[in-house]
């Protein structure tokens, strides 16, 4: 699974390492975080206890495991990755504020008679408080379609539904060439 530039963007600013890259250290992330219990374990990668099992004594290499079952390995590992320090980053958002700089692609919905073809832009806008929270708990699902839509929606609402703006407009945010996001 490649985790898309939003989330590689927020763990680069808001973490200060990133998750184990081998699938043998994702296991034993989740091995960690559910305290050796191996049936939390089967439950959250969608597999067997035995099969954990066979992971743990190594019979089985989790490495050589089916393309869906290492996808989610990776995700379940990312979601418990550093809590404590994206929980302070968070608190950090929410006291001082977010800013997202970009440059992508911006197209529209909208009234007719309006243009609407998408076009790159680079911009630099300070992401709606309200929406902090959201963009956390989809940085810790590790759902980038999720914080596609709300930093979207976030710069929708600062950029392109500022005021004397169009207020009914829906913003697609697609082709990121690059995105950063920090502390305002």
């Amino acid at each position: 699974m490649t985790v898309g530039k939003l989330i590689d963007a927020m763990r680069a600013r808001f973490q200060t390492r990133g998750t184990p890259k081998t699938a043998r250290g994702q296991f034993n992330v989740l091995m960690r975080k559910e305290k050796g219990d191996t049936g939390k374990v089967a439950e959250r990668l969608g597999v067997s206890r035995r099969t954990v099992q066979r992971y743990v004594k190594g019979d089985r290499n989790i490495a050589k495991s089916k393309p869906e079952i290492l996808d989610r390995l990776q995700q379940e590992a990312a979601k418990d990755h550093q809590p404590r320090v994206t929980a302070r980053a968070q608190k950090d958002a929410q006291q001082r504020g977010m800013t997202i700089e970009t440059r992508a692609s911006f197209g529209f919905t909208s009234e007719a008679g309006s243009t609407d073809d998408p076009r790159i832009r680079r911009m630099t806008e300070d992401v709606p408080d309200h929406l902090i929270p959201q963009v956390f708990d989809a940085l810790r699902a590790g759902d980038e379609d999720e914080l596609n839509r709300l930093l979207g929606q976030g710069l929708a609402e600062e950029y392109f539904r500022a005021p004397g703006g169009a207020a009914d407009l829906d913003v697609e945010f697609t082709d990121i060439d690059y995105v950063e996001l920090d502390l305002r």
